[in-house]
């Protein structure tokens, strides 16, 4: 009997489920022309990458940030994530995925061209790390906002132990066009303010890509094995590939499984925030921000004349909390982020799930940008209701278990209270993802939406098709583990920009931001007057 009922549920589920793919289809079969061609050429990308800077012999740079680069602290372009070593590079909101895809390049260029016995590592996972005292926090000068920066990261070097911070990943911004809102209001027939409505459409959107998001650690994972050194003498569950390097045989992205940056290290300081609404969103992050951790008391904040972390909170800021996805608003100033949301809403989706591709001297590849593009149009369209405790416990299961097993031929997912084959549930997705990809496609004659989807399906067939798949038969095939695979990608790559010519223009722009962004540092260091507490006072009661 019990059978019996398992197997009506699980038909309910597959049947709701294609329920929900037939009414995407329909949606797309009734959006006007005008929508479809916004959605296909309007809207914005920018990229954010993270790249490690090494010594010619592998090991984490202990030389500062290169003063040909300009000011970490006030440089459009190219920043410091974490560590004094760990670049940000930095692309402008882009029209189109090829124009990102360009300044990027020409950004990574320009540094190389400012390097010295260095180069910049090709994979999201370090190594040959003596130790978290070894690798150098950022330094961002002596005005407060500078110093805020470099205790924050002192603070989470506390909290989360240095090493893990100076993992690489590589960020994909995406926003839908100003002029799209209003006609897909009343093409919902909401009688909403367009405000109301656009902050709880990316909401929306945002919940689809935390339901779906492993999918992108199975397509995009480049990380499925570690240095030993990252690990240092930690026990751990990994297999070992060889003498040097642990792994795991069906891993993805174990920059995102369990060895990776959360904030549930510690029992007892795990936060979630709540994605059902951007008012949600804000109380559970300014909650986590305002509350008290007992675990970090023991911390201490201004300890022996120096500040150890911002304070002792469950998080410092809202930047500690890490996610697969967060809804952002460009600041002004000083402006604190739930600040910025609250009184502009959401400007643009931050999704942060992508590993660094050592197969790309970019790391990141034009098919895996049109895909993400496709895949947040699908996230906006698809019906996307709230989530529920429930829901959320599948959310991280499925990540998690993406991150680790994610080539298992039979490891299963959980959906709405049931278990799915990861295999059977990405090849739901991407065959409901074909109509939007027909809609992208038919304003740009190269269907370049169509042919990643092609991709993506083919590395759903065949999982030895994924980047994690082909970074372990490389190993395998050239004899040599993690460091040696990752520094032969890393100086491929270098001599590809040593080779590559510079684009004058792009090159100009960023030697000029470069000079201009050391005189907005010494301004801001000039125009100081209060002391550091005051400074941290003043940015924490902002309403």
């Amino acid at each position: 009997m019990s059978e019996t009922c398992g197997a009506n549920n699980q038909n309910r589920l597959i049947a709701g489920t294609t329920r929900l793919y037939q009414k995407l289809e329909n949606r797309m079969r009734q959006l006007p022309d005008e929508i479809g061609q916004y959605l296909s050429t309007g809207g914005a990308v920018g990229l954010e990458k993270e790249c490690l800077r090494v010594s010619e012999y592998g090991s984490i740079s202990q030389l500062p940030h290169p003063t040909a680069l300009g000011s970490a602290l006030t440089n459009s372009y190219i920043t410091t994530d974490y560590s004094e070593a760990l670049a940000e590079l930095i692309t402008p909101p882009c029209h189109r995925v090829d124009e990102a895809l360009a300044f990027l390049s020409d950004t990574q260029k320009f540094v190389y061209d400012h390097l010295d016995k260095e180069y910049l590592w090709a994979t999201s996972m370090p190594c040959v790390l003596d130790g978290g005292d070894n690798i150098p926090i950022a330094d961002y000068g002596t005005s407060n906002p500078g110093i805020m920066k470099k205790v924050y990261r002192r603070g989470l070097g506390h909290r989360y132990g240095r090493t893990m911070q100076v993992i690489a990943g590589v960020h994909f911004n995406f926003s839908f066009d100003d002029a799209f809102w209003p006609l897909f209001r009343e093409l919902q027939s909401s009688n909403k303010s367009l405000r109301d409505f656009t902050d709880d459409a990316y909401l929306s959107l945002i919940r689809n890509l935390q339901r779906f998001g492993w999918l992108i650690p199975y397509l995009f994972g480049a990380s499925p094995a570690v240095c030993k050194s990252f690990l240092g003498n930690k026990s751990t569950d990994l297999e070992q590939f060889d003498q040097y390097t642990y792994y795991e045989p069906y891993a993805t992205s174990l920059r995102m499984g369990d060895i990776g940056y959360t904030n549930s290290k510690e029992k007892g300081v795990g936060i979630k925030a709540n994605y059902n609404n951007l008012q949600s969103y804000i109380e559970s992050l300014t909650h986590a921000i305002e509350t008290p951790s007992p675990m970090w008391e023991k911390i201490g904040v201004n300890v022996n004349g120096r500040y150890e972390q911002l304070n002792t909170n469950i998080l410092q800021i809202e930047n500690e909390y890490y996610t697969t996805v967060r809804p952002k608003q460009v600041l002004k100033g000083m402006e604190k982020p739930t600040v910025a949301l609250r009184r502009r809403g959401v400007r643009y989706i931050e999704l942060r799930s992508l590993d660094v591709n050592a197969f790309h001297p970019l790391g990141v590849s034009e098919e895996q940008l049109y895909f993400l593009r496709a895949f947040m149009v699908f996230a906006l369209l698809m019906e996307s209701p709230p989530i529920n405790i429930q829901e959320r416990r599948e959310i991280d299961q499925n990540i998690g278990g993406a991150a680790h097993r994610g080539r298992d031929p039979e490891l299963y997912l959980a959906r709405q209270g049931r278990d799915i084959r990861l295999r059977d549930w990405a090849r739901e997705l991407l065959q409901a993802m074909q109509p939007v990809c027909d809609l992208l496609d038919k304003w740009d004659t190269t269907k370049p939406y169509t042919a990643t989807l092609r991709q993506q399906m083919a590395c759903v067939e065949d999982p030895e098709l994924t980047p994690s798949a082909r970074m372990l038969r490389e190993m395998r095939e050239h004899g040599e583990g993690f460091f040696l695979f990752a520094k032969r990608k890393s100086l491929q790559h270098r001599d590809f920009f040593s080779s590559l010519a510079p684009n004058a223009q792009i090159y100009r722009l960023l030697l000029d931001e470069a000079e201009s962004s050391i005189e907005r540092q010494r301004q801001l260091e000039q125009a100081d007057k209060q002391t550091f507490a005051e400074f941290l006072a003043n940015y924490f009661a902002q309403v």
